[in-house]
Formats: C-alpha cells, sequence, structure tokens
C-alpha cells in the first residue's frame, strides 16, 4: 500500500503578522481539508508592537496548525528566542533552534539553520559560523547510507542559486545570500530547501544532486525562496506542498528526475564555498556506471570507463570529459536524452537516430560523456569513434549506399557527427565532393581538401570552431569557422538536388515525425544493424 503524503506549507518572512498569516491558513484548509504542519523562515517577529504576539503567547488565540519558527535574523528580535536549543514559544508555535534536525513521527527529516552568515568572530547571537554549519553537517552526514535530508529551512537563500536555473528577478544570486548555506545544500541534498529575507518569490527549477555519468543518480533538490506575509505586491509567501518521507520511498521513484532538471549550481564553486572546507570536492572519480544494451539480451553491461580486467598501470590516465555548463541533450546518462532514438551503446560512445534525419538511416556518433568536439576527444575515445565509422561504412555498403561523415563544431555543446547514407545510385563520390565545394563557394565558404590520412587535431586547437565533411573514400575537406556560418549548410548541400533531391528536408525542425513513428525506426534499424555490431565483443 502506497504511503500517505504529508501535507505541508510553507511560509516567507511573517515579520510579526501573525492575524494575517493564520486567517490566510485557515482559509486554505477549509478550502482544501487539514494540513500536518506549517514552516516558518525569515523574520518570524518583527518591528510592530507586541499585543498581537502577546495574544498568542497568553493562549488568547492560537495558531490553527502545529508551526515550526526559526530563531532572530537580528538583535532586535533576538528576546524572543531565549533557549538557543528551542522551545514552545506559544501553544502550536515552536521554536526549532540554533541548528539541528527534526524528525517527525512519520519519518520526515528537517535540517534547520537560524539566523544569517557571519565570518567573524565572536558570531552575534543571531548568526551562525562556518563552524556551526561544520557541525551540522557533521551530525548528519556521518550516519551510515546518508541520501540527504527531506527538507532544509535556512533563513537567507544560498549563493549562487540562481546558476543555470531560471531568472531570480531582481536578486542577484552571485552577489546576494550566503556561501556556508550554499555548502549545505550541497552537503545535506534536501529535497525541499526554503528560504526568505528577500522580499520576493522565486522557485528555481530543480536541480541534480549527482555528478552525470560518475555518479549513480540522487533524488533532485528544489529550492524555493517566499516574500513576505501581507506584502502589497501579493507576490506568494505561503506555499503548499505535499510529500513522502524519503526513509518510507522506493528507491527508485526517489531518484526519479523532473523533466526540467538542470545542473547543481553549487557544483563549482571553488575556494570560496570552501570556507572552513566546507565543500567536498566535486570532481573526485567515483564508481564507474554501466549501461545496459537496448536488445534486451540479458546478461549483458559494459563498463562507461572502458578500463579492462587487467591492471596495469598507466603513465598518464585518460582525460575525464568535462562536465556540461547546464542539461545537455546528449549526454547519455542525462535525462534530458530521447532515449528511444539511441540504438547503440559502446564504451565510450553511443549510435542514436538523429531527430529529424535527412533518411530513415541517418544516425548521430556521440561520445557518452560530455566533449564538445573530435578535437578534444581523449584517445580511447577517438579510437571508439573509428571504430563505429568503420562499421557503419560496412553497414551501409552491405545496403547498397554510401556514407558521409560532417562535424558542424559551432553554435553547439556536445559532439554530434552526422552519419548521412547516400545510395550508390544517387551519384558518385566525386559528384558528392564537387557538390560540397560548389556550395561552400556561393556562399564565400573556404572549403579546403585536406590530407587524407591527416588528423583534425593537427588543423584545429579545441575550443575552435570549424566545418568538417569526410567522405567515404577518406577524402576530407575542412572549413574554419571565422565569423558567421548556415548552420544548416551540410544537410542543405546533401538534401540538393545533386545529391538526395530532398531540398524540403534541409532543416531537421521540418522534418518532425512522431514518437510513436521515432520508436519503429530505431527498433528497425537496431535489429538490421545488428550482424555489424561490436560493442558485446571481449
Amino acid at each position: 500500500m502506497a504511503q500517505k503524503p504529508l501535507r505541508l506549507l510553507a511560509c516567507g518572512d511573517v515579520e510579526g503578522k501573525f492575524d494575517v498569516l493564520f486567517n490566510r491558513v485557515r482559509a486554505i484548509q477549509k478550502k482544501s481539508g487539514n494540513f500536518d504542519l506549517l514552516l516558518c523562515v525569515g523574520n518570524f517577529f518583527g518591528s510592530t508592537p507586541d499585543a498581537e504576539w502577546e495574544e498568542y503567547k497568553t493562549g488568547a488565540k492560537k495558531a490553527p496548525i502545529q508551526t515550526y519558527v526559526l530563531g532572530a535574523n537580528n538583535q532586535e528580535t533576538l528576546k524572543y528566542f531565549q533557549d538557543a536549543d528551542g522551545c514552545e514559544l506559544a501553544e502550536n508555535i515552536t521554536y526549532l533552534g540554533r541548528k539541528g534536525v527534526f524528525t517527525g513521527s512519520s519519518g520526515l527529516q528537517v535540517a534547520y539553520l537560524s539566523g544569517t552568515e557571519s565570518l567573524s568572530e565572536p558570531v552575534p547571537g543571531y548568526s551562525f559560523s562556518p563552524k556551526d554549519v561544520s557541525s551540522l553537517r557533521t551530525m548528519l552526514c556521518s550516519a551510515p547510507q546518508f541520501k540527504g535530508v527531506d527538507i532544509l529551512l535556512t533563513s537567507p537563500w544560498p549563493k549562487y542559486v540562481g546558476n543555470f536555473g531560471n531568472s531570480s528577478g531582481e536578486v542577484d544570486t552571485k552577489k546576494s545570500g550566503s556561501v556556508l548555506v550554499s555548502s549545505l545544500a550541497t552537503s545535506l541534498k534536501p529535497r525541499y530547501h526554503f528560504a526568505a529575507l528577500e522580499k520576493t518569490y522565486y522557485e528555481r527549477l530543480p536541480y541534480r544532486n549527482h555528478i552525470v555519468l560518475q555518479e549513480s543518480a540522487q533524488h533532485a533538490t528544489r529550492f524555493i525562496a517566499l516574500a513576505d506575509v501581507g506584502n502589497p505586491e501579493k507576490k506568494k509567501y505561503l506555499y503548499a506542498f505535499s510529500i513522502v518521507p524519503m526513509k518510507l520511498m522506493d528507491a527508485a521513484e526517489l531518484v526519479k528526475q523532473p523533466p526540467d532538471v538542470t545542473e547543481n549550481p553549487y557544483r563549482k564553486l571553488g575556494k570560496e564555498a570552501s570556507v572552513g572546507k566546507q565543500v567536498p570536492a566535486p570532481e573526485e572519480e567515483s564508481a564507474c556506471q554501466f549501461f545496459f544494451d537496448l536488445n534486451e539480451k540479458p546478461g549483458r553491461k559494459r563498463s562507461s570507463t572502458g578500463r579492462d580486467s587487467k591492471s596495469s598501470p598507466h603513465p598518464k590516465q585518460p582525460r575525464k570529459p568535462p562536465q556540461p555548463p547546464g542539461p545537455c541533450w546528449f549526454c547519455l546518462a542525462s535525462p534530458e536524452v530521447e532515449k528511444h532514438l539511441v540504438v547503440n551503446i559502446g564504451t565510450h560512445c553511443y549510435l542514436a537516430l538523429a531527430k529529424g534525419g535527412l533518411s530513415d538511416d541517418h544516425v548521430l556518433i556521440l561520445p557518452i560523456g560530455h566533449y564538445q568536439s573530435v578535437v578534444e576527444l581523449s584517445t580511447e575515445v577517438v579510437e571508439e569513434v573509428e571504430k563505429y565509422k568503420a562499421t557503419l561504412r560496412r553497414f551501409f555498403k552491405s545496403r547498397g549506399k554510401r556514407c558521409v561523415l560532417f562535424e558542424r563544431n559551432y553554435k553547439s555543446h556536445h559532439l554530434q557527427l552526422q552519419v548521412i547514407p547516400v545510395p550508390l545510385s544517387c551519384c558518385a563520390t566525386g559528384d558528392i565532393k564537387d557538390a560540397f565545394i560548389t556550395q561552400a563557394q556561393e556562399q564565400q565558404i573556404e572549403l579546403l581538401e585536406i590530407p587524407e590520412h591527416s588528423d583534425i587535431k593537427q588543423i584545429a586547437q579545441p575550443g575552435a570552431a570549424y566545418f568538417y565533411v569526410e567522405l567515404d573514400t577518406g577524402e576530407k575537406l575542412f572549413h574554419r569557422i571565422k565569423k558567421n556560418f548556415p548552420l544548416q549548410f551540410g544537410r542543405e548541400v546533401l538534401a540538393s538536388e545533386a545529391i538526395l533531391n530532398i531540398p524540403d528536408k534541409s532543416d531537421w525542425r521540418q522534418c518532425h515525425i512522431s514518437k510513436e513513428e521515432e520508436e519503429t525506426l530505431a527498433r528497425r534499424f537496431r535489429k538490421d544493424f545488428e550482424p555489424f555490431d561490436f560493442t558485446g565483443d571481449d
């Protein structure tokens, strides 16, 4: 039987407007049913007179829901929080304490850190220090099989939370917020993180808590900043959500990635985030990941590292691929990848049908890791790319076709080596070469022929923009992009009357077919390619 979710409310700065808040909560509960808890971040007390608070403190008025609040963020309100370890402030209103973790009877884990950041000594009573953050981290992360917490409550925003995410509005997250909170969020991996103090509402896109391809998938984090209660601009200050405690969830369900997930905004903060050695090195080697074959043959799996079982020392370690700056549609472990288009997976590369291909068997050779171009590939990845090229040439030749390969390293972030089959009956290789050169001249593109056995790495430097064509004879054409370049140039040439004679397909966006049709084409390609598949070889 599925666990019933808890229904929670989170609130931003109350600023002493208790009646406004609790009347709003009553209205919500009357309309939508009762909630289990109300969690308040930011300034619970304000500069308003104490008369309203006295009514709650004496019991004349009562909060309609069990309410948990964070401590003071300034000297003025410190007087309300006498016990640093937390205490009941009024009936149904509890101060959580300076820092710690609250575990409900349901198993819900709520980590909390009261106050604002202070990097100097002595630390004021309304602030937290690197030492406070370190001890909270140790308290939680040292637990056996720690995966993260359900909720993290802080008053300040985490610094840099806007990195790779949607706009945070008027708040500049590179200047505002606490780097210690960023560090804490990195370690505690909350499923929800609530903050306030900036007088605005911001719901960031969910972000990953694992390094794609280097670590096993983990749950995502949702950061939500809330505005102040009763603000005249009517910005959102109350957030309702349902949650099943992490410890009661199925592991596969827990790590399911939302479709709009982004990279972790705190992944590479460097020294600033390491105040007091707060952040573990993000680039550490971790256990290798395995990819299972798509043809459903039982028992086959391959290590993504490509290392064999022989433990011979290597004087030079393989270069790890850099991580993408944000969501990537082509990193195989990324949730953005359209997995139904993947038709074959090797150790370092994979094949996928092209989206909106020039033909039903137009495929891409792509590195599993994040490399921008052929020039940047490590030796072992280059070797597998060449193996895929040779195999595809044999495959297409058996079907009465030759293949043309091209790469455009311009306005793209992940290497896509396009492989387009051309029926032998269409034209000769020389005609294809002439078509590229002719159209290049017409568009004032300097397309140079380079020696057949030359390595493109000898011609282009990492980071340089270029366009590159390779014919089935081994002939190669190269253009160094200096300014602008037509993004569809390679497709336009191959779709032209001189070659495939399908000019209406020169733009991939005009070649849309349904997902069901794409799945049918992918299944057909996998079946046809299977006799040529080298990836299961020892």
